[in-house]
């Protein structure tokens, strides 16, 4: 039985999160056992691990205080419950792993979860993880970049390559599926018609999702079609939010915009929409885009990271930071016939079956931490 802890930044809602918890919950139980170790707060993606029977640790560190004792209390644990491997994720958590799993003579493989980072949008220890990771990265056994942009990108910037291997991220094709019903359904809860167009984005509110772009590209898009809305899900994207609330007054689009904040039923959502997008100004590789091309969702999206890889010839593709060019994306789809939107769809969810189910991705992983053990 090989076991591996998993030590990430924190456990709210977002894509290294829920990538974690898929990877743990899909794991062969008979060869692997996981625990899971929060830098921060245990947090909802936590809770839901403890649900699944898996132990979750909280370390508890204070936002923006580096501590030496959070290296001592990882080591600790890693030598108390005898790990093998050690997984981890995001810079700080990387940074910590390193120098714990030496200490506990534990072999370490990072996890890098992007590519172009502006990091003056992010407090200043994240800068710092980043640059110290970069002299850092000759030392873990593997480093695991989530997309080639990913791996290019960091090797662009110093890191060493030679350790380097690219796994993506994987998805749920029982959770995320299409399904009618919930178009309906979703529809329904708006309180619009069955007939309109329903366009999404779901994910945090963060400067590298560009939210004003979705939001100028929208307001274009509703200028000139009618009866089509935009739903907007996630942590931050909610009626207390000032900042996108003016946004959304900018492009005038009060009328047209849904405001649903963090939501649980996600795989619903996804079902119920008519086209999914990503307009984000830096990616890894995005998990939202692949769970709407699971539930039959074409996609536009922005060249940013692995987003066109993803979705291949099955949607469209256009550049970041531009929303007359989203607008133009969206509209290519909105004047399709139903039925054209359909097969595309059809064609996306075969490109997730294909590359991207999560049983085949964690096949990939367990091969890799099974050649670190010795």
């Amino acid at each position: 039985m090989i076991k591996v802890a998993h030590f990430i930044n924190d456990l709210g809602v977002a894509g290294a999160e829920v990538m974690l918890y898929k990877t743990v919950t899909h794991m062969n139980e008979q060869s692997f056992s996981s625990i899971v170790i929060s830098l921060s707060e245990k947090g909802p993606i936590g809770e839901r691990i403890e649900q699944a029977g898996i132990k979750v640790i909280a370390l508890n560190e204070k936002v923006g205080v580096p501590s030496p004792k959070i290296v001592w209390q990882l080591r600790n644990i890693l030598i108390t419950h005898k790990i093998d491997i050690l997984q981890t994720y995001m810079y700080r958590a990387n940074f910590y792993g390193l120098i714990a799993g030496r200490l506990a003579r534990t072999p370490v493989v990072w996890g890098l979860r992007c590519s172009n980072v502006n990091f003056r949008l992010y407090p200043p220890l994240s800068s710092l993880a980043f640059s110290s990771n970069r002299l850092l990265s000759r030392f873990p056994n593997t480093i695991i970049a989530n997309s080639e942009a990913g791996r290019l990108y960091h090797i662009s910037k110093g890191y060493d390559g030679r350790r380097m291997v690219v796994v993506p991220n994987g998805f749920e094709l029982g959770r995320f599926k299409p399904d009618e019903n919930c178009r309906i359904a979703v529809r329904d809860e708006l309180g619009v018609s069955r007939e309109s167009i329903l366009i999404g984005i779901i994910g945090r509110f963060d400067p590298l999702k560009d939210y004003p772009t979705f939001l100028k590209a929208a307001g274009v898009v509703a200028s000139y079609h009618k009866g089509i809305y935009f739903l907007l899900a996630g942590q931050g994207l909610d009626s207390s939010n000032l900042v996108l609330a003016k946004y959304i007054d900018d492009a005038q689009l009060r009328d047209s915009v849904f405001l649903l904040g963090r939501r649980d039923d996600i795989p619903r959502i996804m079902a119920g929409l008519d086209i999914y997008t990503s307009s984000s100004c830096s990616e890894g590789f995005p998990n939202v885009v692949g769970e709407a091309m699971a539930c039959g969702v074409p996609c536009v999206v922005t060249d940013a990271g692995d987003s066109a890889y993803v979705v291949g010839e099955t949607g469209v593709v256009v550049p970041p930071s531009n929303p007359e060019a989203l607008a133009q994306g969206m509209d290519r789809l909105i004047i399709m016939l139903p039925e054209e939107r359909r097969r595309l769809g059809e064609a996306a969810r075969r490109r997730v079956q294909e590359n991207f189910d999560i049983t085949m991705i964690v096949k990939r992983l367990e091969t890799l931490y099974s050649g670190l053990v010795k």
